[in-house]
């Protein structure tokens, strides 16, 4: 488990993270998403002990990442998948952590198979791509068997098949019980990946909420022979938030509610005792719900040529 408590860091006049309180819980992918500077990374090191809060705490399983006294065996973390002596060999760089925090060294095999590492251990980290840079970073990451793992942009240079590996190794290890938490640009994955998402902007929280809860937001599609009912029982409730979307061509209605839950929906239609055809998500993707959130909070924000691309 990571808890952030009011965790503040300041460089001069800017306010890099400011007053974020989380709990990132065993069993659970989170997601981290913002916008360019929006505190992410600084979070990160700030849980690492990389960088000293300006007030607040961060800690692991209760400790300081400091006050931890073998860190790899509680927190494998991956920042900079290029941070590796470039002349040392990827399966020496691995025995260097392993011996740091005397741990076997067949877990250094172990964890080279597991990434898919073994038939480049012996080159040198120099040579290697950003994707088996990245390869490398993750074994190091999961070389003490950690219950928490921490892994920035992790998907950064891995083909398809490499990101689709890291997709099913997130998820199975928070099926361990394991704590993930991994920061990403790359919504389409972030989606497929995560359970819940926390999201910055300008170091503030901005959203921290289930992802079935974001790619709901935009209300839920039903279809069924006879709606008005259930329209008149949603606006009842909450007027404004029922419209009619079918095209009226066949026997069958359709109906847009928004701020509810398919399985919202779905339940005041049983107890209505209303028969259905279809119940399913608005369509809002993760990208529309994360532009949404972060509008305001694009610090970097590109102007738009006159006259469009060319």
């Amino acid at each position: 488990m990571i808890e952030l408590r009011n965790l503040t860091k300041r460089y001069g006049d800017k306010t890099a993270v400011d007053e974020l309180s989380l709990t990132l819980e065993p069993g659970t992918v989170t997601g981290f998403l913002g916008p360019n500077g929006a505190g992410k990374s600084t979070t990160m090191r700030l849980i690492l002990g990389l960088d000293a809060p300006t007030s607040g705490t961060a800690t692991i399983g209760g400790r300081r990442y400091a006050d931890l006294r073998r860190p790899l065996r509680t927190i494998g973390a991956l920042l900079d998948a290029k941070a590796v002596h470039p002349g040392r060999t990827g399966r020496d760089h691995l025995r260097a952590m392993a011996r740091s925090q005397d741990l076997p060294a067949r877990r250094v095999a172990e964890v080279l198979e597991l990434t898919g590492m073994t038939a480049a251990a012996r080159r040198r980290a120099g040579t290697y791509s950003l994707g088996m840079s990245q390869r490398l970073g993750i074994a190091g990451a999961l070389l003490g068997d950690p219950r928490v793992l921490m892994l920035d942009e992790p998907v950064n240079g891995l083909d398809p098949d490499g990101v689709r590996w890291i997709r099913t190794l997130l998820r199975g290890l928070a099926a361990e019980g394991r704590t993930v938490f991994v920061s990403s640009h790359l919504m389409s994955e972030m989606e497929q990946t995560a359970d819940r998402l926390i999201v910055l902007g300008r170091g503030r929280l901005v959203a921290d909420e289930p992802m079935s809860a974001l790619l709901t937001a935009g209300g839920t599609v039903v279809r069924g022979p006879d709606l008005g009912p259930l329209a008149a029982a949603v606006e009842a409730e909450a007027p404004g938030t029922a419209r009619w979307t079918g095209d009226g061509a066949t026997s069958t209605t359709e109906l847009t509610v928004s701020g509810r839950t398919p399985e919202e929906v779905g339940a005041l239609a049983h107890r209505l005792g209303l028969p259905l055809h279809g119940l399913a998500p608005a369509g809002r993707t993760l990208e529309e719900s994360y532009m949404n959130l972060t509008a305001e909070s694009i610090e970097y924000e590109a102007a738009t040529p006159a006259g469009g691309a060319r």
